[in-house]
């Protein structure tokens, strides 16, 4: 059922990862939380984070030592409500207290802040860094200010490795508002999200993309015609590095952390050509120094086709805590500073260098036979290049429909190598 989708993709999380549990106070109280924590027993801070469900793996998936606590989960794109963040607060919380971080929406600030309250009220040490990373919309930027996008999970990480570090609550606060105001998102939308149970808008038409997005499936900041990667990655950096706008405080020499974040429905092999564009983007364009980088799927919106890109101001605090090791499930494993060159130069056989330098090209003069022979070779690739489409609408009959493309590449690299 539509209403349950939230708490049946908590129990299959929870059987996927068995480090983690989750509360047994459904259909009101969904807070996902590590299986090692108990609030009786826990002696550092506790991470929590949370907001609407429907941007997974945010949050649950982030919840393991080295990062989340617990993970706060409302109903799809809907705060959760005071009750459970206390519940989970009540769960992981020892003496050292509990840092909320929390996306910069009206309705996460009003819940967690009065979950936060109320907590006070009951004796809990309890802190709130509020996360709006947010790049698309020009000052003043609104009444609300800047939406929390991508970036909290940077900041999640960043303040996990501090609590699991044994730092304060007041330090692992200073260090997660620190990454806050250190990065900047903005996304790009070449579809609109399908809520559970709901028919898909069509406010986004064929051939248009839009710029600045909400994660909610909300109108972005601007529509336009789709443009190649690379156009499109220039335009999402420029923006987010403006010295105009000032979003953050970022300027040419300074080093970087890329996180390039695919929005739920957009293939891994989009995501990295986005990222293969967009490092010497940073580097050539803007002269920066991009320390990690991060591709893949950390906060989505349902089904949305599309992709963010998050841009963080480095130090050297800031990647020891990215580099930390953690075990929550879907952070990415093995990145590191250690970067060997990106490309290095096919080996050939052993055998290749003793070989004479013969030529292998087409001789000067030809047989009869070979004209023969040449001719057909020209008319047998040709007939194969004119075939492709057919070869295609076949190959979809009974196969993967790549038969023609796949066979136009052998013969058309056939045609170039007999000019050679």
């Amino acid at each position: 059922m539509v209403a349950d989708v939230v708490t049946e993709f908590i129990e299959g999380l929870v059987e996927t990862y068995p480090g983690l549990q989750f509360l047994d106070g459904f259909p009101q109280v969904k807070v996902v939380l590590r299986a090692d924590v108990s609030s009786a027993t826990y002696n550092k801070v506790a991470v929590i984070s949370g907001g609407g469900s429907g941007h997974e793996p945010a949050h649950a998936g982030f919840v393991g030592e080295g990062m989340l606590t617990a993970a706060i989960c409302g109903d799809v794109f809907a705060s959760p409500p005071v009750d459970s963040i206390l519940a989970g607060i009540h769960a992981v919380t020892g003496p050292m207290g509990c840092l909320l971080i929390v996306t910069n929406y009206t309705g996460d600030r009003l819940n967690f802040g009065l979950a936060a309250e109320q907590a006070k009220s009951e004796g809990y040490k309890v802190e709130i860094v509020i996360v709006g990373d947010d790049c698309a919309l020009p000052p003043p930027r609104g009444i609300a200010g800047r939406r929390g996008l991508a970036g909290t999970i940077l900041v999640n990480k960043i303040a996990g490795a501090a609590a699991a570090g044994g730092l304060s609550l007041a330090d692992v606060a200073a260090e997660a508002k620190r990454a806050s105001e250190m990065v900047g998102t903005m996304g790009v939308a070449l579809s609109v999200c399908t809520l559970p149970g709901q028919v898909t808008s069509d406010r986004l038409g064929p051939g248009k993309m839009e710029l600045g997005l909400g994660i909610h499936g909300e109108p972005g900041a601007a529509v336009a015609d789709l443009q190649p990667v690379d156009v499109v990655v220039s335009h999402v950096l420029k923006q987010i590095l403006s010295t105009e706008t000032n979003y953050v405080p970022i300027t040419r020499g300074n080093r970087v952390v890329l996180m390039i974040n695919g929005l739920g429905a957009t293939p891994v092999m989009e995501l990295m050509i986005a990222a293969g564009k967009a490092v010497p983007n940073l580097q050539l364009e803007h002269g920066l120094a991009v320390e990690r980088v991060y591709t893949g799927s950390f906060m989505t919106s349902l089904d949305m086709a599309g992709f963010s890109i998050s841009i963080m101001k480095a130090d050297e605090v800031i990647l020891k805590h990215l580099d930390a090791t953690t075990k929550a499930p879907h952070w990415p494993v093995g990145v590191d500073g250690n970067r060997p060159p990106a490309k290095i130069p096919v080996p050939m056989p052993p055998s290749h260098s003793t070989k004479s330098d013969e030529s292998l090209g087409r001789p000067l003069q030809l047989s009869q036979q070979g004209h023969v022979l040449e001719v057909t070779i020209e008319a047998a690739a040709e007939a194969v290049v004119n075939l492709r489409d057919r070869l295609n609408e076949w190959d979809s009959k009974v196969g993967d429909g790549d038969c023609g493309s796949t066979m136009y590449r052998g013969a058309t690299a056939i045609l170039e190598d007999k000019k050679k």
